[in-house]
């Protein structure tokens, strides 16, 4: 069944359009990432389905069942209403339903009084009606009701103390919270999510994955964490100058399959260059001469591929991130003792934080919203003056430090001035504007005001401001924020090149997994005194923590990781097996058709090269939709593969 259709859609607010041609289908089970750089018209898009905006030209179609939420992105409350009150919103049409339901039940009964004057149509009518509704919430499952009402507030990190506490007096990003809780509990068919982990540490987002990856609803989410793509979507949306490219699987297949098209379009393209130049030069010296029908020949050949060249792929431009040679420090940069830090009496955010960061290490720090990350940053810079405990430096250590406020950036200055330092002189603005061109600010961006640039323009200035300071040792905190999926995949490409020294804080879980070398987690729940050190990435750390939770709960433990740590709280049913989405197969099985399946796309890959085929239009069309078709087969292979070994 399709739920969801968008026919031909087209949006422009000036001359040329946002998007145009914008055709797909949305089915149950369905759970898409809508992916692009910033600017490429996602937003809109997702306001278009949801019916918020519309289309120049086009439509949406909606089956006649189908119910569309989209998450709001402002928070628009009355100042009493509750936390609770807020959150049964999504609900209301169930508690509607047990409503009526009691209301029946009392007719019902008060047909065998003895003042009761209910003729016998009424009497079917209610009985029928009361069969449906029951029949309607068991299928609801909403006797359950209030326990689902708990579950998504607490992942979300409610705790029921705030349950009667006025939306007023939450924080703006609790409140943005309320908003994702309502879309959750109203489970619409299609669910509409822009930038729902937006405002939730690493412990409600993978809450969130869990939970979504179980929903039988359909969604389509807008989101830079390709983490949480990977692990929710099973279908990818790209948007790029105004066309919507559709792809099989999750995020990793996605980013695999579309330089793997990309590649198969190049060889194909150079491979047709090269024999329209033969037959271009044939045709010259040979139509005048003994060869002309010959030569004449090869002009049809020639129409022919002209007609069937295959276009050079639309490369995404992706920012040239690199950072200099960083200068030797000493073997120790940064040696913490016993460093301890609150802002309320009594109540320290961290505590005898010992810490001793060698030259090369990369260290990231992750823990829940509120627990101290930034503020631990801070003291170790000595912008924060340490309740207790101490801090000393290496010797020729030179820092710079990436807030994730950007208070760095004079907001007066324009960005090829903001990124000059102040102690070199001999920084001319020509080097300047080389380096901001490194970090994707070019042309006339570069004499912009840093006040009036969207936060992911001011985030490349400050990376580039970073940059020319040429130091050895990096102190950043939450740099991917405002940076799309290839900006990320540049500078986590340029980190792992510098050859300083790495301190950072950040919520992203790729970009941990692909920068950190070692860890540090700062939350209660690892056990006094609330933080721990973990030699090894993101992926070793969660690999650790479930295997501690194995042998805690009687499972053979897995043998990873060299630091002794306490578990962190799995979520209810973060060890819940997910549903199977394909059949049951042998794993072997599966391994022979995805073998099978590469030796014919190799196959074809190579008739690509086959001059014969070249010049035939219509075979070159036919080779390329095979060759398309093996690759979504093989990348469905590949899912089947993983969902198997995970659930046989």
């Amino acid at each position: 069944m399709i739920l969801l259709s968008a026919r031909d859609l087209l949006r422009q607010f000036d001359t040329a359009p946002v998007f145009a041609e914008i055709n797909f289908d949305v089915r149950p089970g369905d759970r898409i990432g809508l992916v692009g750089p910033n600017g490429t018209g996602k937003s809109t898009l997702m306001k278009i389905l949801a019916g918020v905006d519309e289309p120049d030209v086009g439509q949406v179609e909606k089956h006649s069942t189908c119910d569309v939420a989209m998450l709001e992105q402002e928070a628009k409350f009355d100042d009493e209403q509750t936390l609770i009150a807020e959150a049964k919103i999504g609900l209301r049409h169930l508690y509607e339903l047990q409503e009526e339901a009691l209301r029946l039940a009392d007719q019902i009964a008060h047909e065998h009084s003895d003042d009761a004057n209910i003729d016998a149509k009424e009497s079917e009518r209610l009985h029928k009606r009361y069969d449906f509704i029951q029949h309607e919430l068991d299928r609801l499952d909403a006797h359950h009701i209030d326990h689902r009402v708990d579950e998504v507030l607490d992942g979300l990190g409610f705790k029921r103390a705030d349950y009667e506490r006025p939306l007023k007096t939450f924080s703006g990003g609790q409140q943005n919270r309320v908003l994702l809780a309502r879309v959750l509990l109203r489970s619409p068919n299609v669910m509409l999510l822009d930038e729902p982990t937006n405002h939730l540490d690493i412990s409600a987002t993978e809450w969130l994955e869990d939970y979504l990856s179980r929903c039988d609803q359909a969604m389509i989410v807008v989101s830079h964490d390709r983490y949480f793509l990977d692990k929710v979507t099973n279908r990818i949306f790209e948007m790029f100058r105004g066309k919507l490219t559709d792809y099989p699987g999750n995020f990793s297949a996605y980013w695999r399959l579309r330089e793997e098209r990309n590649e198969l379009a190049r060889k194909t393209n150079a491979a047709q260059m090269e024999e329209k130049a033969k037959l271009e030069e044939f045709i010259r010296k040979h139509i005048a001469g003994n060869k002309t029908t010959q030569a004449q020949d090869r002009v049809k050949k020639l129409e022919r591929l002209e007609a069937s060249i295959v276009d050079l792929p639309q490369e995404i431009p992706r920012p040239r991130i690199q950072f200099g040679s960083a200068s030797r420090t000493g073997d120790i940069v940064i040696d913490a003792t016993n460093l301890s830090k609150g802002f309320v009496p009594g109540q320290p955010l961290f505590r005898d934080v010992t810490l001793r960061v060698n030259r090369g290490d990369r260290i990231g720090l992750l823990g829940p919203n509120g627990s101290g990350k930034t503020t631990l940053l801070r003291t170790l810079l000595g912008e924060l003056k340490a309740d207790s405990g101490q801090v000393r430096f290496g010797t020729n250590v030179k820092l710079a430090y990436y807030d994730q406020q950007l208070n760095s950036l004079p907001t007066d200055m324009d960005a090829l001035n903001a990124v000059r330092p102040s102690d070199n002189p001999e920084f001319s603005p020509a080097k300047a504007r080389d380096l901001l061109a490194q970090f994707g600010v070019r042309g006339d961006m570069v004499f912009q005001l840093v006040s009036t640039m969207s936060g992911g323009e001011k985030s490349r200035v400050a990376l580039a401001k970073l940059s020319a300071m040429n130091a050895n040792v990096f102190v950043l905190d939450e740099p991917t924020n405002h940076l799309d999926l290839w900006a990320s995949a540049s500078l986590e490409e340029a980190l792992k090149k510098f050859d300083g020294t790495l301190l950072f804080v950040s919520h992203d879980r790729y970009f941990l997994d692909q920068v950190a070398s070692n860890v540090i987690v700062l939350d209660p729940a690892v056990g006094d005194p609330g933080w721990k050190f973990f030699e090894g990435n993101y992926s070793a750390f969660v690999a650790f923590r479930k295997a501690i939770a194995a042998e805690l709960s009687g499972r053979k433990p897995m043998a990873v990781g060299r630091q002794p740590l306490s578990p962190l709280p799995e979520s209810s049913n973060a060890t819940s097996r997910r549903k199977r989405q394909y059949p049951y197969r042998q794993v072997a099985a599966i391994e022979s058709d995805i073998a099978s399946a590469e030796d014919k796309l190799r196959t074809l890959e190579a008739d690509l090269c086959n001059p014969d085929v070249l010049r035939d239009g219509r075979r070159v069309k036919e080779v390329m939709t095979a060759a398309e078709q093996l690759r979504s087969d093989v990348a469905r292979l590949y899912e089947h593969w993983e969902e198997a070994v995970e659930l046989n």
